[in-house]
């Protein structure tokens, strides 16, 4: 008997001190299940999260315990560990409180700034979803319809040769495309949809593959809407937009959600020859969630748009008056794109501990685009006109499990995920045309195939404060191309096989301190038609890179958080799409700095900062020749921000580049830039009114620039020189919005 009694209390002596495992469930005021809400234990200092059913499990945990429960936009609670998922913890909707930010040991630790600055300026546009990514800079060149030319950590990454770009998993880069490797056109995202957007900078994530050296960029859609929304706009240039957001579920359907959405965008834009630019999308999202907590979603979009483009324009025309800021030497530029997605997801919590979750994909994807960079330079009677086409076909599937446990003493998540992508283009075409219609000569035209099959694994052990997170990632790439200009068949080919490991440090001091140190290894593929005539160059350049960090919350309503960093790059050869030829860029280094403020003034009024510097250098040219063309050396943006005052929300904002070289030895140089935004909304009950203003003072400056040699029709030689796109002018637009 004495020894019953003995095993009793010292059962409950060591349950008292080790706790047990805790399960529950936490939801909005309408019952819906909310993830991402950070659960901690204020006795033991344990810590999870909910996962995409709001359940969560917590360890070393007694039901005596008080757990601090929180997720921003929602008010904070402390209720007591004794919860069910049959009884679960509701959450009421609240302002954002800078203070319930957490710092915890995540290695994509910088996602709380993109959830802050959407919750507190909302995107209206596309160009805008992807400028939320702190040290973004993206400008567009053709007329609003091509892809936006993106810039990144010293990199110019053209339309997206070195940032991996994903919506709710599904790629939007396009390898080997006929415009340029790693195309990534964001159009089909319409802005009112974007839920969360994940990023992070450098390759050190073992999930993401191919492209992501500078970094990646991961958007999410919303699984439901809280209410349907029409609305109109109408600004200067012509411009007219209608988006309509569409519950078409009962709002009381706890386990299912489903909603449609639309936007049709029209503009001539500022330029003296009318751009003639329609764009039209439509999304389509269900969502089901099932008894044994797994989920299954279906997402299906359609995109198209066209129009017409002035070009890049020379300095030299502009001077001597020959043609306005807003002219052209070529209107018969533009070109037309189209894209329609299927998207499968599908989540399964296996227990507590355990998931798996995957996502099928499939794209359709048209392009053509008209464009003259350098006018008369290589044929004097009919010009430089060129067209680029692709027809394209992508398959694709991701696949990841996941598992929480203990290894003695320490708490580790471990993962492993494989899956495949597949292009396959007909008919990838670099023809010289006149006036669109009139083909002169085919410079390229084949076949490409190119296939990606992964594997990945990584993991993340807590040792106290210290998270150590190593990874590794396998990639097998095929490159087929099939040149329809031979006058033999040939189906030429190649094969290349790489390993990508990956070590991150994560030391976090309590809730307000952390430091990181990141390392790996990443790289991109090459276009196909590159890797198959020869197989000597380097078919997936590696890069390796490393970053020193901290993110700090001084004060509850202040966050910084701070960078250094450094990026070597190997000898890359890039397929040119604009000319058709190949080009080595050498090796290369890149090193800086990032810094990034986010301050909470009252409850309504926010500030935020973000700087960037970087110096970026070719390895293998002599000092004075080894400047990287448009490569940035330093950004910033800044702005100031009211969020839900007596029905009032805006902002006001600017963005700043500084001058860079456009060529090798610095002798000409892409001015930089100083833009201000603002924008003012006032709601009423279910009626938003609102106004913005883009480039508030009216300034003169160049949206994307190139050094570039041309000629025109009546210059006896020609002439290397910026050659530019003006960016957009003084641009007033009014909003009408009704949700119900």
């Amino acid at each position: 008997m004495k020894l019953i009694i003995f095993l009793f209390l010292s059962f409950v002596i060591v349950s008292t001190a080790f706790g047990q495992v805790v399960k529950g469930k936490i939801v909005n005021d309408n019952g819906k299940p909310i993830e991402g809400v950070q659960i901690f234990n204020t006795r033991t200092n344990e810590h999870t999260h909910t996962n995409e059913f709001g359940i969560f499990t917590i360890d070393k945990t007694n039901s005596t315990d008080i757990l601090s429960v929180g997720v921003l936009g929602f008010k904070t609670r402390d209720v007591r560990a004794s919860v069910s998922e049959s009884d679960p913890i509701v959450l009421d909707e609240d302002i954002l409180r800078l203070e319930e930010v957490v710092i915890r040991p995540k290695l994509a630790s910088l996602n709380f700034i993109t959830a802050i600055d959407l919750k507190v300026t909302p995107v209206n546009s596309s160009q805008e979803i992807l400028r939320k990514v702190p040290g973004l800079f993206i400008g567009q060149h053709a007329g609003g319809g091509k892809a936006e030319q993106l810039f990144l950590r010293g990199f110019d990454l053209d339309h997206g040769t070195d940032i991996a770009i994903s919506v709710d998993g599904m790629p939007v880069n396009m390898v080997s495309h006929a415009h340029g490797q790693g195309y990534a056109d964001l159009h089909f995202l319409i802005p009112e949809t974007v839920d969360k957007i994940d990023f992070g900078k450098g390759p050190y994530y073992a999930d993401k593959g191919d492209l992501a050296t500078a970094g990646y960029v991961a958007f999410k859609t919303k699984e439901k809407l809280d209410k349907s929304t029409v609305g109109v706009e109408l600004g200067q240039f012509n411009t007219k937009r209608v988006i309509g957001l569409f519950n078409i579920l009962d709002q009381d359907k706890a386990n299912q959600d489903a909603y449609i959405a639309t936007e049709y965008l029209l503009t001539d834009g500022p330029f003296d020859a009318p751009q003639n630019f329609k764009r039209i999308n439509l999304f389509g999202k269900y969502t089901s969630r099932f008894n044994d907590n797994s989920k299954f979603s279906l997402t299906v979009s359609h995109f198209t748009s066209k129009w017409d483009a002035s070009g890049q324009i020379p300095q030299r025309l502009v001077d001597d008056g020959t043609i306005s800021w807003f002219g052209a030497v070529d209107d018969t530029e533009g070109g037309n794109t189209s894209r329609t997605n299927v998207n499968a997801a599908y989540f399964k919590a296996i227990d507590d501990n355990t998931y798996f979750k995957a996502n099928a994909f499939y794209s359709k994807y048209k392009f053509e685009l008209y464009s003259n960079f350098t006018f008369f330079l290589e044929d004097p009677i009919n010009g430089d006109q060129i067209r680029q086409k692709e027809n394209r076909d992508i398959f694709g599937l991701n696949s990841e499990w996941g598992k929480t446990l203990y290894l003695g003493d320490v708490k580790t998540a471990i993962q492993g995920g494989v899956g495949f992508r597949s292009d396959a283009t007909k008919d990838t075409e670099l023809s010289r045309t006149k006036e669109r219609y009139t083909t002169l000569e085919n410079l390229m035209l084949g076949d490409i195939d190119q296939s990606n099959i992964f594997a990945y694994a990584g993991a993340q052990f807590e040792f106290g404060k210290l998270t150590v997170a190593p990874g590794v990632r396998i990639d097998q790439f095929q490159f087929n191309y099939q040149n329809k200009l031979d006058t033999i068949f040939q189906n030429k080919g190649a094969q290349k096989t790489l390993l990508s490991p990956k070590l991150n440090f994560i030391y976090t001091e309590n809730d307000n301190l952390q430091f990181y140190l990141k390392s790996g290894m990443g790289f991109h593929s090459n276009d196909t038609r590159v890797v198959v005539y020869d197989k000597d160059k380097k078919t997936v350049p590696r890069v390796f890179g490393s970053d020193l960090g901290s993110i700090w919350k001084p004060i509850p309503r202040l966050i910084v958080n701070s960078a250094l960093w450094y990026l070597y790059s190997e000898q890359e050869f890039v397929y040119v799409g604009d000319a058709g030829i190949i080009e080595p860029s050498g090796k290369s280094r890149r090193m800086g700095a990032d810094l990034g403020i986010r301050y909470q003034l009252n409850n309504w009024l926010f500030l935020d900062a973000d700087a960037n510097y970087a110096f970026a250098r070719s390895i293998d040219e002599p000092k004075g020749e080894n400047y990287i063309p448009l490569a940035p050396d330093f950004t910033s943006t800044a702005g100031i921000s009211l969020s839900n005052w007596k029905s009032f929300s805006g902002s006001f904002r600017f963005r700043f580049m500084n001058n860079r070289p456009a060529n090798e030895d610095n002798s000409i140089v892409a001015d930089g830039f100083t833009v201000f935004d603002v924008n003012l909304n006032y709601q009423y009950k279910g009626l938003l009114v609102g106004a913005s203003i883009e480039n508030l003072f009216n300034t003169k400056w160049k949206e994307t620039q190139f050094a570039t040699e041309s000629r025109l029709q009546n210059e006896p030689e020609s002439v290397e020189e910026i050659h530019f796109t003006p960016g957009t002018p003084f641009f007033f637009r009014a909003r009408v919005a009704y949700s119900f």
